[in-house]
């Protein structure tokens, strides 16, 4: 799949701005702060619904605007998409596809995939789990996109119980004994959810594992293997095997249940995959704290790799059996590839070693700040960036 074309209004810096795109590489250079971001966060919003930028949607929206718009055009074999997307300040957005009725912006995921590469992936290796778990999630979602209902629901749960918990614990305080009968109906809601999700992040890593090892090994000249595990309260070492929902859920409501009493001594959910962790190893060794800088960027970059190998890109078929997203993608069902102000953060063999690697997908978005960072493999039709305004040279 490729975008053939890109609107916007009022989003980020652009009052209004016009991209017609070419399937292939394409690259837009501009000196850093004049808007070329810009343009590819708004795909990756299309895709995901989420910024890489940014935890929620108000600084999205145009200084001063009520509301911003993205169009893009998505074409798919033979087939061409219409979606728009309506981001308003501090009401529920809204979508539209080929020119229909607005409705729910979680009725476009699926239309658009992409696999986005920027700057702040450093923070997969290096940073929190609220990164790593965000990570898994949105690929979950690319590849399922029903699930974003469930995970929204899970989180939903989460806070509502957690602000239960802290009620309780204000009662046990005050020396009353707490009435358990209503955290007992979100701890079934919290397991049922929980299991879900937990099903599929697991069987999300198994299928990653094998594919960010070769992809690490790619792009790095290092002796060690890139390794990743799914570390849970639940399941410690993580399974080797398929694991139903339905059992997970039965260990989440026994985790729960034993845990309560520090739950409500500390009046926060403390079991579940909102505490999970995503694991990422260099040989024996944890990536976080050990890996140097080099390596941790080839990490990065493997994951995003994996991802994009496991959302269709790439000629060579995958394993993909035993899992919950349907593995036939059909004809042209590379995800567009965005790699975000990436090459000047990497050495001459990386950025040669990384542009063999990407050419020959469908289509690959590149912004640069200066024209000879980028391979001249990748700059293929190029646009000038300046404030508010692209232009194709």
């Amino acid at each position: 799949m490729y975008v053939s074309h890109l609107s916007l209004l009022d989003f980020r810096s652009y009052e209004a701005a016009d991209v017609e795109l070419e399937p292939g590489p394409n690259a837009f250079v501009g000196r850093n702060g004049r808007g070329k971001t810009n343009l590819v966060e708004a795909l990756g919003y299309v895709a995901t619904l989420g910024s890489h930028r940014v935890a929620n949607d108000t600084p999205l929206i145009r200084a001063g605007a009520q509301r911003a718009v993205v169009r893009t055009r998505v074409v798919r074999g033979e087939r061409a998409s219409t979606v728009e997307l309506e981001i308003t300040a501090g009401k529920a957005n809204r979508a539209r596809v080929n020119r229909g009725q607005l409705g729910r912006a979680r009725d476009v995921l699926g239309i658009l995939r992409t696999v986005l590469f920027a700057p702040e992936d450093l923070g997969l290796v290096k940073g929190d789990p609220d990164g790593r778990r965000r990570f898994l999630d949105q690929l979950v979602v690319q590849l399922l996109p029903r699930a974003a209902g469930v995970l929204a629901d899970y989180e939903r749960v989460v806070r509502q119980r957690s602000a239960l918990l802290k009620s309780l614990r204000g009662h046990r305080a005050a020396g009353r004994d707490p009435d358990l009968s209503a955290l007992e109906v979100w701890d079934a809601r919290a397991a049922q959810l929980g299991g879900q999700v937990l099903a599929w992040r697991t069987a999300l890593v198994r299928s990653l594992q094998p594919l960010v090892a070769t992809a690490y090994e790619q792009v790095s000249d290092a002796d060690s293997e890139a390794q990743i595990r799914y570390r849970s309260a639940v399941l410690p070492d993580g399974p080797s095997d398929a694991v139903a929902p339905e059992e997970l859920e039965k260990l989440l409501a026994a985790a729960v249940e034993e845990q309560r009493p520090q739950e409500i001594e500390r009046g926060q959910s403390l079991v579940g995959p909102h505490r999970d962790d995503l694991v990422l190893s260099l040989g024996d060794l944890p990536a976080k704290g050990y890996a140097s800088h080099g390596e941790s960027w080839s990490f990065a970059l493997a994951l995003r790799l994996a991802a994009f190998r496991l959302l269709g890109g790439g000629s060579e078929p995958i394993e993909t059996e035993g899992v919950f997203w349907d593995p036939d993608h059909g004809s042209d069902a590379d995800p567009v590839l965005i790699l975000d102000d990436v090459f000047a953060e990497l050495d001459v063999r990386r950025r040669e070693r990384l542009a063999e690697l990407v050419v020959p997908a469908r289509q690959v978005l590149v912004t640069a700040a200066v024209p000879q960072d980028v391979p001249e493999a990748l700059l293929g039709a190029r646009f000038e960036v300046t404030p508010g305004r692209v232009r194709r040279v």
